[in-house]
């Protein structure tokens, strides 16, 4: 029984791990094959070393599309919002990073119905300014994302491995249950026993006692 309120805690426990560090960054690879006619996050994060220091970031994206050798500006974010800068991407660019803050780590966006023509090399340009007590500094991060844009999706082993281990964990969990139903069964039903028997052999004695106090009376009384 003991092991089900540390389970407990030991989720509350993450959650609260999990809520206060909501803001922390990790740098994640996007993915780089997209379904034509579906949505697609093109990811691009860039994390500072030192959480600390107070920073600002303006964001451009690039396409190059394949068998062409020049980049097209095709979006800007900065502290004035986002900004469509080619009318092939008209209505089709969302923004999908950092959101209400001009220290942006997460510059990613979201392409909308998804074609052919989408396949490419997609830059992203990070120009951020970090400020320190006495002077400012400004980092240029490049990233670069290879967009394959395909008919169906294909599963790579990775996922397929992942929803292996899914599975396993939930019958490993479920097992786990079962086998904690009855080991707690099993103690319930142990303790009612030692408790009949305690009851059984109180009553015995009490009888035993009332007999002997009985017999006692008689031989007085004779």
């Amino acid at each position: 029984m003991a092991a089900v309120p540390t389970l407990l805690l030991v989720s509350l426990l993450c959650g609260l791990f999990a809520y206060r560090c909501d803001g922390a960054c990790a740098e994640v690879d996007s993915d780089t094959e997209a379904v034509a006619g579906r949505g697609f996050k093109l990811g691009c994060i860039s994390c500072k070393r030192r959480s600390e220091v107070e920073g600002s970031a303006t964001i451009e994206w690039h396409f190059k599309p394949d068998g062409e050798s020049d980049f097209l500006h095709i979006y800007s974010y900065n502290e004035n919002g986002p900004t469509i800068e080619n009318e092939v991407f008209m209505d089709r660019i969302d923004w999908n990073g950092s959101k209400r803050s001009n220290d942006i780590q997460d510059a990613s966006i979201y392409l909308f119905n998804v074609t052919f023509n989408d396949s490419g090399t997609y830059r992203c340009i990070i120009d951020r300014i970090l400020t320190y007590d006495n002077y400012e500094h400004n980092d240029i991060i490049n990233k670069l994302v290879h967009l394959t844009v395909v008919a169906k999706a294909t599963r790579t082993t990775a996922s397929i491995v992942s929803e292996v281990m899914m599975y396993v964990s939930i019958i490993g969990l479920q097992v786990w249950l079962l086998i904690e139903m009855i080991y707690c069964y099993r103690k319930i039903a142990a303790a009612g026993e030692e408790a009949l028997r305690e009851a059984a052999n109180a009553e015995y004695l009490a009888i035993a006692s009332e007999s002997k106090d009985n017999c006692a009376g008689v031989q007085v009384g004779e």
